[in-house]
């Protein structure tokens, strides 16, 4: 919604909570950034075809399937409310990053049960916290901090819910296949890319046989740490037009960073140590990237990129070269991406 209303595109959001009290903090939320462009309804994703909201263009369920009684009708009900060419952003709980949640979670099942009330269970889960054991999985998990920044309402929502399901990415490209939706992209990609963390050649070679499923999937496993999976679907065979980046009349924009900020981040064997959360992973990039990144300021085309770096000896066909390395890469991070057309 603020996206919208500050590049003055049309259109309207709903927000849908079955919680009251949520929506009233979205409420609130909203008349702070002055946003009008927003609907409140209170009603379940279990049955959203009662809501008669129509269809949508696009739809954000972040951290909810995983919560509830039956995803694959949750999931099904939304793909059912897309409109031709819509697409949604998902968010799912991934197991291996969540190592020594669910183990937790057996434990507060016996000494808080699901019976009692949340408050008690609350109390009891506090209690068990401050005594957990050294050798507690949880306790050498950084892969988040629910349980220590995010209050009562993030500690009772990381080991308390009764509905807690995660899914490995095999598992979860199986729940969007079963609601006639595929990935158009999962997040960030490079993170799925199992080259990125075997340099080995023997290995690479091996990796580059594997469908992208797959790939995903060694990933996952090999690293450990996600704790989430989040990706962009679109419906089974959907044609997906791509921006083109080598376009000179694109706008590359930075995201999370500024570009000065990420070129001096660039180590002298111009790689850049990039976190995929507690994995920090040399990323190689081309040596003109360092003087590229802090051009890009989300005003400047491409072709005003190009213009620039010709006037310090690098002629087009470098540029390109060059460009195309740059964005590709730091694109598949998630930290450089194009603006929409106007």
């Amino acid at each position: 919604a603020t996206q919208m209303a500050r590049a003055g595109r049309p259109g309207e959001v709903i927000c849908v909570d079955r919680s009251r009290h949520a929506l009233s903090i979205a409420q609130a939320r909203a008349k702070v950034r002055d946003l009008n462009n927003i609907r409140f309804v209170e009603g379940s994703l279990a049955a959203l075809n009662t809501l008669d909201l129509g269809l949508f263009d696009y739809i954000d369920c972040c951290g909810v399937l995983h919560h509830l009684p039956d995803p694959d009708a949750a999931l099904a009900g939304l793909e059912a409310s897309l409109a031709p060419g819509g697409g949604m952003g998902l968010m799912v709980y991934a197991p291996y990053g969540r190592t020594g949640v669910y183990m937790l979670q057996d434990a507060l099942e016996e000494l808080a049960p699901f019976d009692e009330k949340p408050a008690t269970r609350l109390d009891m889960a506090k209690r068990v916290m401050r005594h957990l054991p050294a050798t507690a999985w949880l306790r050498q998990n950084g892969n988040f901090g629910d349980h220590l920044s995010g209050g009562d309402a993030g500690l009772y929502d990381l080991l308390l819910n009764p509905r807690d399901r995660a899914y490995t990415v095999g598992a979860f490209l199986d729940l969007l296949d079963g609601a006639g939706l595929e990935a158009s992209c999962l997040m960030e990609p490079a993170r799925y890319d199992p080259v990125l963390f075997l340099p080995d050649p023997k290995v690479r070679a091996r990796i580059a046989q594997l469908p992208a499923r797959e790939q995903a999937m060694v990933a996952e496993s090999l690293t450990g740490n996600m704790a989430t999976h989040v990706a962009y679907v679109a419906r089974k065979g959907a044609s997906i037009t791509r921006a083109d980046a080598s376009s000179f009349d694109a706008v590359p924009v930075m995201r999370e960073i500024p570009g000065i900020e990420l070129a001096k981040q660039m180590r002298p064997d111009h790689t850049l140590p990039f976190a995929f959360g507690t994995l920090v992973v040399p990323i190689p990039l081309p040596p003109q990237a360092r003087g590229l990144l802090p051009l890009i300021d989300g005003e400047r085309t491409v072709g005003d990129l190009a213009a620039i770096l010709a006037t310090r000896g690098v002629p087009e066909n470098k540029f390109c070269t060059v460009w195309q390395e740059t964005f590709q890469t730091l694109e598949r991070l998630n930290r450089v991406l194009l603006l929409p057309p106007a």
